[in-house]
């Protein structure tokens, strides 16, 4: 089964896309600047953000499309939604010990990103109910 890329599956795309390539090369070019400060490993941020400039690349073509399939709308969101639960669970499981900085900088990401989760859901319903 396919969804229409409407406007608003578009727009939750493009947002996604526009808001990892920008935190990407945040993460990969200052990682040392910012690991001081957030108290998370540079090799952290550095090789978060390369992961996210692919992501980045492959949410715009998407977005480019007259229609994706189903299951890869649902593989952006559960992507995310993985996106989100690692974000916290590192924190939790003490695999990192961020500064309050750096708590506030995983959460500010983690939500942003639960947001798309959202926002994406809605669109591919409302993409679904219009076919």
């Amino acid at each position: 089964m396919s969804i229409a890329i409407t406007p608003s599956v578009r727009t939750t795309l493009l947002l996604d896309g526009l808001v990892s390539g920008a935190a990407g090369v945040v993460m990969a070019a200052g990682a040392s600047l910012l690991s001081p400060w957030l108290a998370l490993p540079a090799n952290l941020l550095f090789w978060a953000g390369i992961v996210l400039l692919p992501w980045c690349a492959a949410l715009v073509i998407l977005a480019r499309r007259a229609a994706i399939s189903r299951m890869m709308m649902l593989d952006v969101i559960g992507i995310n939604a993985l996106w989100v639960a690692a974000s916290f669970g590192i924190m939790i499981a003490g695999i990192v010990q961020p500064s309050l900085l750096g708590v506030l900088f995983i959460t500010a990401q983690a939500l942003t990103v639960g947001l798309f989760v959202a926002l994406q859901i809605g669109a591919m319903r409302r993409a679904g109910a219009a076919a």
